[in-house]
């Protein structure tokens, strides 16, 4: 008789059901969260057919280092189950395990795809990158602040004439102190950003996908890289217009009897990727003055 098992993934522990062809629930444990432990509870209650596992932060590490010891599990979107075990009214960590396992018995799931290690590495640093990015704007901000309340405006800018202004204003009675440190600090930031920078371009140089998206006039380094981190696998999109609905770049279409109308963008799928495709085209549009077909065709679709 085929098994099948839904796992619900916490730091904590996992919570492991597995219900039977029929839908019998056979038993329900928790287990530690690591893939070893997981492993050895399915493998005592006979062979899985199946296991599910739900998207998350934790769900990549597990459902890889599962696969890789024979254990035949998907992942599937945590938005699609949501929507499935509240009709099934599983609201509690056991009924939700049990939900899940009863979505994988009868096939009601989309199954995601799980990216490989090197493509959350990848994300990994374009992500530290713009946190430190961030920081740096809020010391800017800050330092901004500080100086206007002591009647200095250091103006716009983030540049070397910007820090120029700055250290002048250092000297003003009551803030040198408070300048000097987040000075320091900022200093900092910049020289991990240019070391987040000189990796990313090493990435790029190494990889033929970033090397071909990049001979587009617009497409830098970043955008590059993270298109192809969010892509991975180039072969799991069966239409090249696929990977505009990945990124939530296609209209919204609504259809219900008489009512049929189409909206904004989706704007589901991965931000960082959909914000950098954005400035990409955008720099196309109105910086580069080269006529080229992609441009031809932009503006075709901005004129209609």
């Amino acid at each position: 008789m085929k098994h099948y098992a839904g796992l619900d993934l916490s730091m904590e522990g996992t919570q492991v059901c597995i219900v039977d062809e029929n839908g019998r629930k056979l038993v329900s444990e928790k287990t530690e969260s690591s893939p070893e432990a997981i492993a050895a509870m399915l493998e005592r209650y006979g062979p899985i057919e199946r296991a599910v596992i739900e998207t998350g932060r934790m769900s990549p590490a597990i459902c890889l280092s599962l696969r890789e010891i024979s254990v035949p599990i998907v992942c599937i979107d945590a938005r699609q189950a949501l929507q499935s075990l509240k009709a099934m009214k599983a609201n509690k960590r056991p009924a939700r395990c049990a939900g899940l396992a009863q979505l994988v018995r009868t096939g009601f799931y989309k199954e995601v795809h799980v990216k490989s290690p090197a493509a959350h590495g990848v994300r990994s640093v374009m992500t530290a990158r713009g946190h430190l990015v961030e920081a740096r704007v809020r010391l800017d901000n800050m330092i901004r602040g500080l100086c206007t309340t002591f009647g200095y405006h250091p103006g716009p800018g983030q540049g070397k004439a910007f820090l120029e202004r700055i250290i002048q204003a250092a000297h003003i009675p009551g803030s040198g102190e408070a300048i000097a440190s987040l000075l320091a600090v900022r200093a900092e930031l910049v020289e991990q950003i240019k070391e987040m920078d000189r990796r990313l371009r090493v990435i790029a140089s190494q990889s033929q996908a970033c090397e071909i998206l990049m001979t587009i006039l617009g497409v830098g380094v970043q955008t590059s890289i993270a298109f192809a981190a969010a892509v991975d696998e180039a072969g799991r999109f069966r239409q090249s217009r696929n990977a505009g609905a990945y990124f939530g770049l296609v209209p919204r279409r609504h259809q219900s009897g008489e009512l049929d109308w189409t909206g904004r963008i989706t704007k589901q799928g991965d931000g960082t990727v959909r914000k950098l495709l954005y400035e990409a085209a955008n720099s196309i549009l109105t910086r580069s003055r080269e006529t080229f077909a992609l441009k031809t065709w932009a503006k075709k679709i901005a004129k209609r």
